[in-house]
């Protein structure tokens, strides 16, 4: 390659990036702007009604989305990227296990009253999601609660713990809870919090003692040192 070849080449990739640079903030102005239209028109929400949140010609969303689709995409990881960082500190709160349990539910249950559009749209999107894997996805908090039971049996030497199933049939039933309640509102949203935590505990603390486990050996603190799960 030529010289001239080369400082072409570096030229266009410096352009590029600048472009990129400058496409970044125009990008997540429309998705916060797609959140919204989400929260005002549902989950199916236009680009039209896109752009107008976000001020701008709906022939501009094109020109940071290559489709619909990958707006909406960008748009719930948006979604779950502020529910993880709303759910996630909640795990490591000190108390019972039935309050460790309902600390990252309450969390979730208080972010979905606040934007009951948005959990719609991504419970929608997660389902679809799950259904075309087969399986849930690890993503969701249950899955720190149900793998750190599942640890606890495996160090009593029980290997054969239907880790998936267990965290898949308590993801359904807190997510489509909450998703009737975001439609219904016909309990308290302490009320279904409480009620959530402990079906959820019931389900774990039954998988422990089928197995002989004392839910109070699950609950007992981590040893010093030993790096927390």
């Amino acid at each position: 390659m030529s010289s001239a070849q080369k400082w072409e080449d570096t030229t266009k990739a410096r352009r590029a990036s600048s472009q990129a640079g400058h496409r970044a903030p125009a990008r997540e102005r429309i998705i916060q702007a797609a959140a919204a239209a989400i929260e005002e028109h549902g989950v199916n929400a236009d680009t039209g009604q896109v752009a107008a949140a976000a001020g701008v010609a709906r022939p501009h969303v094109y020109r940071h989305f290559s489709s619909k689709d990958e707006l909406m995409l960008e748009t719930a990881r948006y979604a779950a990227s502020s529910l993880k960082a709303r759910v996630l500190p909640a795990l490591s709160v000190d108390g019972t296990i039935l309050e460790k349990t309902r600390a990252p539910i309450e969390q979730a249950v208080a972010w979905a009253a606040e934007n009951p559009g948005l959990y719609l749209f991504l419970m929608d999107r997660s389902k679809a999601r799950d259904l075309e894997r087969g399986r849930a996805g690890r993503s969701h908090f249950l899955g720190e609660l149900v793998e750190a039971a599942a640890s606890r049996l495996r160090e009593e030497g029980y290997e054969d713990v239907p880790l998936d199933a267990v965290f898949a049939g308590l993801k359904g039933m807190v997510d489509t809870s909450i998703v009737w309640w975001v439609h219904h509102r016909d309990e308290e949203r302490e009320a279904l919090v409480d009620r959530l935590a402990r079906q959820v505990w019931l389900v774990l603390r039954t998988m422990l003692e089928e197995r002989g486990v004392s839910p109070e050996a699950f609950a007992s603190p981590t040893p010093e040192g030993t790096p927390q799960s």
